[in-house]
């Protein structure tokens, strides 16, 4: 009886061992399969905050190329404005200074004799008040005797330097003054400007 009794306790003891044994191998497998799950999950994850970050760097790399090559117009813009105006300063400085009374008396016997033909009445000059008493002193009736005219000299307030002209009374008139010729000259050097600059600008 003992013998039995011994045999039936080996027995539970292998069927239970037997049991725990596929248990533990079911456990595992089920924890091997969830794993694989979590780390194909996890790879998925990964890719797409990768290719999230790289399209975010390529996006930021393209914004800064456009804010870079704004920043680069911009300022080749605001430079070619400054070289501009520099040009126009320095232009008119130079025309204000060649603009000496005898280059006036020059200027306005050309005009006259080339402008006035055929108009009858008195010829006005307005011009600088300095001007105006060097021209009075000096120049004024040489000026009628060469232009066969007769020419009245007007002060004006607003003329740094040149003069502004006018054969019908002031009716229209006719624009020498230094600021004109300035603006004349500089139209007509601000392509050659432009040609440099962007010359510059591709090397």
């Amino acid at each position: 009886m003992a013998e039995e009794i011994r045999d039936l306790i080996e027995k539970i003891n292998q069927d239970g061992i037997r049991a725990a044994e596929e248990k533990g191998r079911q456990i595992e497998a089920a924890a091997q399969e969830q794993a694989g799950e979590i780390l194909d999950r996890a790879r998925h994850e990964t890719e797409g905050m990768l290719s999230a970050a790289r399209e975010k760097i390529r996006r930021e790399e393209e914004n800064e190329k456009t804010v870079l090559a704004q920043a680069g117009r911009d300022l080749l813009l605001s430079l070619r404005n400054e070289i501009g105006a520099m040009l126009g300063r320095i232009v008119e400085g130079e025309v204000r200074a060649t603009l000496t009374p005898e280059a006036l008396a020059t200027l306005l016997s050309d005009v006259i004799r080339r402008e006035s033909a055929g108009e009858g009445g008195d010829i006005a000059v307005y011009l600088k008040k300095e001007d105006l008493e060097r021209l009075e002193a000096h120049f004024l009736q040489r000026l009628r005797e060469e232009t066969k005219k007769q020419i009245v000299l007007m002060p004006a307030d607003g003329i740094s330097g040149g003069f502004i002209i006018s054969y019908d009374g002031g009716k229209s008139c006719f624009d020498y003054t230094d600021r004109a010729l300035a603006a004349y000259l500089g139209a007509r050097l601000r392509p050659e400007l432009d040609r440099i600059l962007k010359g510059a600008a591709k090397d």
